[in-house]
């Protein structure tokens, strides 16, 4: 029988990659996790091309803009990935440098007093003042410090919620706490009057966005590693109680945020992968395999525009897609004046919309 040398080669290379893929340790401990069937883009989900619109105010960053926020004159901030916070004038123009804020600022939003509150990933909550004056509010809470501070809501009587990812991934490394798939994650809030940082809720699969009711009896919290959106009660006998809004979403959901006329604005960060709901996320050990891999090869969020408006119920109201990604990996959506401002993964722009008529 003749050999093959060249085959045997290739066998060989094989047999090492494998190997490889085996032995090399990761971060990751994955557990098992076997999602609902995904609703598929039918029925109040039905795929369309209304985010297709999306007017780009372009940063001249070369970075991307991941929160949203508007202050008292209508100007327009957005944190970029490199540590930046940005400021337009009230129409969209004139980009300019606001402050160096460090690290990776994610979600944004203004207090009572004008200052900009800033979910700053691994270097915790941090507050700006409009003279550009950086205070650090909090780090830590019962004695873990924070590792990816992330979503943030602040409620009408003063007291910041915000969101920590994971209490073992640092903001760098959000994908890891993705593949592990356990519950990293917390919510917290910052008492100004006090400077207290309290537990809310803990055991949470990837915190992301938050949504404050207006009259300030509960939250929307959009638990991204499980495809919904959670309900937490902050008052009565059932504070600090959370249920399940709306659950099984079609994609990941990222950023919240309270809108008028009683919607909560949900951005999908990107679609449901269904060979990751299928395959990896079932099987801990193929992760692990799949962690081994060059990062470009791993899995990375598709860059598809994804906007829902969801009422107090949890029924949808306004779904805005773009299949082609004009402005994708939608991360945070606010209402303003009319208008939805957006930010993203991947675009180094604020997304602007006039808000659909119903």
């Amino acid at each position: 029988m003749k050999k093959h040398p060249i085959i045997y080669s290739l066998i060989g290379v094989l047999i090492l990659l494998v190997a490889y893929l085996l032995s090399w340790p990761v971060p990751i401990d994955p557990t098992v996790f076997v999602p609902p069937t995904p609703p598929g883009l039918v029925g109040p989900y039905e795929q369309n091309d209304l985010l297709a619109k999306v007017e780009r105010l372009e940063s001249n960053t070369g970075s991307a803009l991941e929160g949203v926020a508007v202050d008292r004159e209508r100007r327009i901030y957005a944190g970029t990935k490199d540590g930046r916070i940005i400021r337009y004038d009230a129409d969209g123009t004139n980009p300019g440098l606001f402050v160096e804020i460090g690290g990776w600022p994610l979600g944004i939003a203004f207090d009572a007093s004008g200052n900009l509150i800033v979910c700053n990933g691994q270097y915790g909550l941090k507050s700006v003042a409009p003279d550009g004056t950086i205070t650090v509010l909090t780090t830590e809470a019962g004695g873990v410090p924070f590792k990816n501070v992330d979503g943030i809501g602040i409620a009408p009587d003063g007291v910041i919620y915000f969101s920590d990812v994971s209490n073992k991934f640092a903001d760098g490394d959000y994908m890891d706490d993705l593949l592990e798939h356990r519950p990293n994650g917390r919510l917290l809030a910052y008492v100004p009057a006090t400077k207290e940082t309290r537990l809310v809720l803990d055991g949470l699969y990837f915190p992301n966005g938050i949504a404050v009711a207006p009259d300030n009896s509960y939250l929307l919290l959009a638990e991204m590693g499980m495809y919904r959106v959670l309900k937490v009660s902050l008052s009565g006998s059932n504070a600090g109680t959370s249920e399940v809004l709306i659950d099984n979403l079609p994609g990941f959901p990222d950023g919240l945020a309270t809108g008028t006329d009683g919607i909560y604005w949900v951005s999908i960060v990107s679609p449901r992968d269904e060979l990751a709901d299928s395959l990896l996320f079932p099987h801990p050990f193929l992760r692990k395999i799949v962690r081994r891999l060059p990062p470009a090869l791993m899995p990375a969020p598709k860059n598809y525009g994804f906007v829902l408006g969801i009422d107090e119920a949890g029924a949808v109201v306004y779904n805005l897609q773009d299949p082609t990604g004009t402005f994708g990996q939608i991360t945070n959506v606010m209402e303003h004046n009319g208008t939805l401002l957006m930010g993203s993964l991947s675009e180094d722009a604020v997304g602007r919309l006039a808000v659909p008529t119903k």
